[in-house]
């Protein structure tokens, strides 16, 4: 149900400020650095907002039970996406293909650990948790939600400095709010994420997504 008139407005400004203002200054400011630190900063003050928030359903910041169903879906999608990015890779940019399993594959090893749990959940819990709860108001709970989601998702990976991470991000981000607009489930929707960010690392599209790295 939307707000009224006021309310929304004030919503639509905050979200603007928030997801493109403060991710533009950030740019200007901090590119370059590590976003892992705020990453997990801002999460845990979702978390904090969220449990305070009374019409927020707390199951959904897990639910695991959501993902069996899910499956087949994602594994399909998936699917396809990493036979095409592989071959667009392997034609256009073959020295990439598989470069950080191959010359690293300690830092492989560990980015395909830590990387579901320093970054895929706190993403989630702010891009798709804190956005559908804090701006239903404003976008609805239908497709303009799942745009608004997939936009600020795709804009905030301005500071690595090229177009193909905002890209990538941006149809990562409708997949996934899209998802979690099924679902109402943070595990089956950070699942899937982490399966997109292990593919990019792996088949060598990470350069793009290394902060402030723009590929020759």
């Amino acid at each position: 149900m939307l707000a009224a008139p006021p309310i929304r407005l004030y919503l639509a400004v905050e979200y603007t400020v928030l997801f493109f203002g403060l991710v533009v200054l950030y740019t200007l400011l901090f590119q370059g650095t590590s976003p892992i630190p705020v990453l997990l900063v801002l999460g845990a003050a979702v978390v904090m907002y969220l449990l305070r928030s009374p019409a927020f359903d707390r199951s959904a910041l897990w639910r695991p039970d959501a993902l069996p169903g899910q499956l087949r879906s994602i594994g399909l999608l998936w699917g396809v996406t990493a036979v095409g990015a592989g071959a667009v890779v392997a034609i256009a940019r073959p020295e990439l293909l598989f470069t950080l399993p191959r010359e690293e594959p300690l830092t492989w090893a560990l980015v395909m650990v830590l990387y579901p749990l320093a970054s895929v959940y706190p993403q989630e819990l702010i891009f798709r948790a804190f956005l559908f709860q804090r701006y239903a108001p404003v976008f609805g709970e239908g497709h303009g939600m799942v745009g608004a989601s997939a936009a600020a998702f795709g804009f905030v990976h301005l500071p690595f400095g090229n177009w193909i991470a905002i890209v990538l991000s941006l149809a990562g981000g409708w997949i996934f709010a899209s998802r979690y607009r099924r679902t109402r489930s943070l595990f089956t929707v950070s699942f899937e994420h982490a399966l997109y960010g292990m593919l990019i690392f792996t088949i060598g599209l990470g350069l793009y997504f290394y902060h402030g790295a723009v590929p020759g």
